[in-house]
């Protein structure tokens, strides 16, 4: 009899109250360690980090935990949902991801997210410092990124799901892998109607943090920020200004990336994670601050 192949991940549903309401959240961990919690972009959902969830060489140090929130991926609805327009704001965003890490326990992790993900980890740094060890931003910026929230998707005689996943399939960098891309492309085609435009309006409409950078204590939460030298959704440039102003915070170009660098090329990602998780790891564990081998962050110079 054949030895099925399996992924070393586990996936379960857990009950967090946002705003009052009971919600069903689907999620994935694998790994043991201290918790490294993941947050997709806007209208996809965490299969966006399954390569992550499977590096044994994460794995082996890190509980790596990813969720879908709530109208993303396997996450429905909470009850009631056709009696409201869905848009994602900044504070239910910040409350939905404190509430799942009550809800599973999870002390002190390191809160990864990338594009939405991204901005709402320095709210996290801002406001949640003495619950969150460190964040790590990828495509991430203070400032919002302005005429994003459209109404292209929603409309009757357009098919939204194609539009959204299209347009984001554009947002990769030309040389990452072809089916990595396809992949990306094919799990925003799967979006609920309007999904995509809910997490825009946070992206584009309620975001934005320039003025208060200076509120995130990088000596009580570290911060590192990281974009793809092909992302024009979020440039470099953007991300270097924000990590400018924020005193302490590291940061650096990927080479080869676009807007999704945990899904689009792996493996070059990875080039840019480890040497980060090695130097918290070090540094969380109270031992010496070791920053790694391969191509870390450095000191944003503005």
């Amino acid at each position: 009899m054949a030895v099925p192949e399996l992924d070393p991940i586990t996936g379960r549903y857990v009950y967090v109250e946002v705003a009052g309401v009971r919600n069903r959240i689907y999620f994935e961990e694998s790994g043991q360690g201290r918790p490294l919690v993941c947050l997709h972009t806007a209208g996809a959902d965490s299969r966006q980090y399954r390569h992550l969830l499977c590096d044994a060489g994460v794995t082996s140090q890190w509980r790596v935990v990813a969720f879908d929130l709530p109208y993303h991926g396997r996450s429905l609805p909470p009850e009631g949902w056709w009696e409201e327009e869905y848009l994602l704001t900044r504070d239910a965003y910040v409350e939905t991801i404190m509430s799942f890490l009550e809800a599973l326990d999870l002390e002190r992790p390191v809160v990864l997210g990338c594009s939405m993900g991204g901005a709402i980890v320095l709210e996290l740094a801002r406001k949640h410092a003495s619950d969150i060890a460190a964040v790590i931003g990828l495509e991430a910026a203070a400032s919002k990124i302005e005429g994003r929230f459209l109404d292209w998707t929603i409309m009757p005689d357009v098919d939204g799901s194609v539009v959204a996943s299209s347009w984001t399939y554009g947002l990769s960098a030309p040389q990452s892998p072809e089916a990595a891309r396809r992949e990306i492309w094919w799990v925003y085609s799967q979006g609920g109607p309007g999904v995509y435009r809910a997490g825009t309006y946070f992206y584009s409409v309620d975001w934005d943090l320039r003025g208060r950078e200076g509120e995130i204590d990088t000596s009580r939460c570290p911060v590192y920020l990281l974009t793809g030298e092909y992302d024009h959704a979020c440039s470099p440039e953007e991300t270097f200004a924000t990590a400018a102003s924020i005193p302490g915070a590291m940061s650096a170009k990927m080479e080869g990336i676009g807007h999704f660098p945990m899904a689009e090329n792996y493996p070059r990602f990875r080039e840019y994670l480890l040497p980060i998780l090695e130097k918290l790891s070090a540094s969380l564990d109270g031992k010496s601050d070791a920053g790694g081998e391969g191509r870390g962050p450095v000191k944003s110079d503005g």
